[in-house]
């Protein structure tokens, strides 16, 4: 009996791995369905660590269950979005502050040299060498904050906020905006300046710099990943 729960752990936590990783990059859409049956097939697993992972997302907030049964990827209303996206932001600058005041000279290094490879992606206008990029960028950061479970609770609220912010950047386009965003981050964290860091990474990570953008995005969005 222990080594089977032990094989139903991991099963279910590879499903669950593996769906959020679906979430996050647009495989799965919010409002699209989670249907457990298939999942179990499709992992030749039985239901039971299919339903582990599925109550696993849910709780995360990933996932809505249907009252009729069911799950469904979460929607989100403007007022849930923009509330998420404005802790976002302020979780991305607590993390780039602690980053500041931590990193060693040789994690500094690795995220000038990182920014300065990344200028021909932006002057190429490549979005999805952009993306890749992007996240590393951010990744070095939460790894130099030395602090794990900021790291967990950010990469959670990027997930949930994934398509939508992605769907803004597509929108528009940002590529060469985030650049210079990133470029004062990389700026401030040479001069030791935590603070000047902290507010740079907070301006990148917000929807729209302006009344205007944000209306732009918020017209742009797909109504049918909305919560009505």
């Amino acid at each position: 009996m222990r080594s089977q729960k032990k094989v139903f752990t991991k099963a279910s936590d590879r499903i669950r791995m593996e769906i959020e990783e679906a979430i996050k990059d647009g495989s799965l859409l919010p409002g699209e369905s989670v249907d457990e049956a298939e999942l179990a097939l499709q992992y030749d697993v039985s239901r039971t660590p299919v339903r582990e992972a599925l109550l696993q997302l849910q709780a995360q907030g990933l996932l809505t269950s249907l009252p009729r049964g069911g799950m469904i990827v979460a929607k989100m209303d403007l007022q849930q979005l923009l509330s998420l996206w404005e802790l976002l932001a302020e979780l991305e600058g607590v993390a780039v502050r602690l980053a500041c005041q931590r990193m060693t000279p040789e994690e500094l290094d690795i995220i000038v040299r990182h920014h300065e490879a990344s200028r021909k992606v932006a002057e190429a206008d490549d979005v999805a060498g952009w993306q890749e990029s992007n996240l590393r960028f951010h990744e070095l950061i939460y790894r130099a904050t030395r602090n794990p479970y900021l790291r967990q609770e950010v990469l959670r609220m990027r997930t949930r906020t994934g398509y939508y912010r992605r769907h803004a950047f597509a929108a528009l386009g940002q590529i060469r905006n985030s650049f210079e965003q990133h470029r004062r981050v990389v700026e401030a964290f040479q001069k030791g300046d935590a603070e000047s860091a902290s507010s740079a990474m907070v301006d990148h990570m917000r929807p729209a710099s302006d009344a205007n953008g944000l209306t732009d995005f918020i017209v742009n969005l797909p109504k049918e990943v909305l919560a009505p």
